[in-house]
This record gives structure tokens, C-alpha cells and sequence, in this order.
């Protein structure tokens, strides 16, 4: 990877108040202290977090466990433009939202059955090419082909905030700072990374840096300190964030692989139970999923393995398993151009595959788990949304559609892609 120059950092400065309880924070605050503690390499974590995983992941194998029963609902209401992006809320198990290219956001609620529409957002002209949850679920903020990002109240789904591209430019992805929800990072086609006040609706000062192509993919770490940008060149940045200003320093860039869109970018602190192992996540249309380790506290990418699936243009995303990290084996999940949904165990040698789910009648691009992993969500370029019940003896699969009758031939689906 290759360095860059750093600034030197203001210190001691006063930064943004944040916009999560104070409860919250010292629970993040703890949980970050638990996965930075310096440790022995191959030592256990001995957290209550791994306890309360381990208790819901149960004592399954890794195949038992992403075992799935079918499909438990699908959601067809965006079925004319591709859904780029579906999310469960942050720790809960029956919320989802998903985004579309028609210009519009849905929230859904599982339970109680049947599973609804509670309310569509609309407001943006162009098509939604991302959005995120805040940590407390309370806002969501969305990004748009017509070059503005929105913040909006979840409970009512009205538009609290309309904040135009500092560059007047399509804006593809975007994420929260992990501990300071009042910071949004966005990533337009005008190749450029811009940390945002959404309390203000202004670019924070030193908080904007270039890349070599189109950003598509943003992750930070969880304790919000490395941000990572992939863009449509081919390459993955890094960033150090400073917790005081949101100031950005550019740190290291590795090019996975020329010309290749970086699509998707996950980063997890602990790739198991057994040990610590910082990794990131990688599509990059390469007919791979790449899994990388993080080897400094500047971001450095070593590549650890590949996984096959097939992705040569489609923006495809992949997930750590939320509960992966406290359970023998570790799990990760990527949606694929041939219509299935992939689960690949990182830590086996040989056969990695571990589940396919199929269903799909176009590429799926996105996947989300709920926080129990009971449920997975899946989203499609023909608009289509499958909710995927995990396995569970005693049960069947209610609520599940004919999606025979669903019209399935879309025009394929690029995410800003050129």
C-alpha cells in the first residue's frame, strides 16, 4: 500500500456534540476498549458481548446455523428499479428499510404478521443510491443520483433536512461516524469523500479528500478512527479520522485491482472468537469476494483469501455475520451476479462454501442480517426484497408470496458505475 504525507492533527480541540444519549456512548465506549485492548495473538475475549453472542448463536455448527428454512416474506413494491441497498435497524430483529433507484426509501416492519409497508419516504428526484441508520434508529440519511443527501425522522418519515453536494455532484454512498452521529461521510462522482455536519448542513472544515475515480464504498472501523473509501478506479483509500473536528487525514491506498470497481466495503474488529484479527471486506467486480487483513493502525490491507462468486459489473455487497465473531468458524455473506446469495465460512481451509440461498431472478446487490441472524434480508436490480428465515425446528415459513408472478426482466443495473 502506498503512504501518504500526514499533517499534523489539531489537538485538544472542541468538536461536535453528539447526537446519541450519553448511556450509548459509554456502552460504545466500552465495547471499543473491550476490542483495541492490546492482547496476546490467539487469546479469547472474555466480554460479556462474546457471552450474550455465543448464547444466541447457540451451540450449531456454522452450517447447521445459516441453515435456512425459505423465504418467510418478499417485498415487491420497488419491483421496477433495483433496490442498490437494504438495512436492518441497528440491534433490533423486525425493522428493515431498503432504498431504490425509483427515487424513494421503504420502512417495513416483520411483526406482527403479516409483514408491512409502514411508509415510503419520497422527496429525491433521482434514484437513492444509498442510506444508513443512525445508532439509536431515530434518523436515517439517505444519498441520491441528484447530487443531495436527506435526513429524515424514522417514527413519521418526514424530511428533517435537505443538504445539497458541496460539489454539485452524484452522491453513491454514505455511512455515519460510529460515535458521533451528528457526522455523515458522503462519496460523489466528482471523486470526492466529505465529512458533513447534518445538524448544520455544512462540510466540516479538513474533512474532504480525493480518490482516483467515483467513490462507491465507505466503512469505518468501529471505534470511528480509520475510515476506508473504495472508488470505481480500482482503489481502496484510508483514512485517520479525528475524533475532535472530523478532520480528515489521508493515510494509505491500495489498488485491488486496476480498473475494477470497488462496489462494497465491511470492516469487522474480530474476524472470530479465538483471536484478534481486524479485516475488511472487500467486492470489487472481480468475480471475488476478497477478505483482507488490517495489519496497522493506519489502515493497511494485506490480503488474506478470496472467495468465488460471479461479479464483473453489477454493484454487489457483502457482510460479516453480526454474531460470526464469538462462535467456532466465521461466517460472511455476499449477494452475486448469478441470482444467489453466497455464505462462505473465512476460516476453513478448503470447501468454504457454506450456504446458497436462491430465490432471486436477477443479480442480487445487497444483504443485511437482522442482529439475531433469525432473519436475512436480500435485494435485487429487478427491485425485488426476499426476508430469508433462518432454519428452526417446529416452525414453518409463513407469509411467503408467489414471486412466479412477479415480472422479472429489468434492465441490468450499474450504481453510478461508468
Amino acid at each position: 500500500m502506498e503512504d501518504f504525507e500526514d499533517d499534523p492533527r489539531a489537538l485538544g480541540a472542541r468538536g461536535h456534540r453528539r447526537s446519541i444519549s450519553r448511556g450509548s456512548y459509554q456502552l460504545q465506549a466500552q465495547m471499543n476498549r473491550a476490542v483495541y485492548e492490546d492482547r496476546p495473538p490467539g487469546s479469547v475475549v472474555p466480554t460479556s458481548a462474546a457471552e450474550a453472542s455465543r448464547a444466541m448463536a447457540g451451540d450449531t455448527s456454522l452450517s447447521e446455523n445459516y441453515a435456512f428454512a425459505g423465504m418467510y416474506h418478499v417485498f415487491d413494491q420497488h419491483v421496477d428499479e433495483a433496490v442498490p441497498r437494504v438495512r436492518f435497524a441497528n440491534d433490533d430483529r423486525h425493522r428493515l428499510a431498503c432504498c431504490s433507484l425509483d427515487g424513494s426509501i421503504s420502512l417495513c416492519q416483520l411483526v406482527p404478521a403479516p409483514p408491512t409497508v409502514l411508509r415510503v419516504l419520497r422527496g429525491h428526484t433521482r434514484g437513492v443510491s444509498d442510506f444508513a441508520w443512525s445508532l439509536s434508529n431515530d434518523i436515517l440519511v439517505s444519498t441520491s443520483l441528484d447530487a443531495t443527501m436527506r435526513i429524515w425522522a424514522s417514527e413519521d418519515g418526514r424530511c428533517i433536512r435537505e443538504i445539497p453536494d458541496p460539489d454539485g455532484a452524484e452522491l453513491l454512498c454514505c455511512t455515519f461516524q460510529p460515535v458521533n452521529n451528528n457526522l455523515t461521510v458522503v462519496g460523489n462522482a466528482k471523486h470526492n469523500v466529505h465529512v458533513m455536519n447534518i445538524s448544520t448542513g455544512k462540510k466540516v472544515k479538513g474533512g474532504s479528500s480525493k480518490l482516483t475515480g467515483r467513490v462507491l464504498a465507505l466503512s469505518f472501523d468501529a471505534p470511528g478512527r480509520l475510515l476506508w473509501a473504495g472508488d470505481d478506479r480500482g482503489s481502496v483509500f484510508s483514512f485517520l479520522f479525528d475524533m475532535a473536528t472530523g478532520k480528515l487525514t489521508k493515510a494509505k491506498r491500495l489498488v485491488v485491482h486496476e480498473g475494477s470497481p470497488v462496489t462494497s466495503i465491511s470492516a469487522r474488529s474480530w474476524v472470530s472468537r479465538e483471536a484478534r484479527d481486524p479485516s475488511l471486506l472487500i467486492n470489487a467486480c472481480l468475480n471475488k469476494l476478497l477478505l483482507y487483513r488490517v495489519v496497522d493502525n493506519e489502515g493497511t490491507l494485506q490480503l488474506k483469501r478470496s472467495f468465488p462468486i460471479e461479479q464483473s459489473s453489477h454493484p454487489v455487497r457483502s457482510i460479516f455475520c453480526p454474531l460470526m465473531s464469538f462462535r467456532q468458524g466465521a461466517c460472511v455473506v455476499t449477494g452475486s451476479e448469478d441470482m444467489c446469495v453466497h455464505f462462505f465460512d473465512v476460516e476453513r481451509a478448503a470447501k468454504a462454501a457454506v450456504n446458497k440461498l436462491q430465490g432471486h431472478s436477477a443479480p442480487v446487490l445487497d444483504v443485511s442480517f437482522n442482529c439475531d441472524e433469525s432473519l436475512l434480508a436480500s435485494s435485487d436490480a429487478s427491485g425485488m426484497v426476499i426476508v430469508w428465515r433462518r432454519e428452526q425446528k417446529g416452525r414453518q415459513t409463513p407469509y411467503c408470496k408467489d414471486i412466479s408472478r412477479i415480472r422479472m426482466e429489468r434492465p441490468v443495473f450499474t450504481g453510478g458505475m461508468k
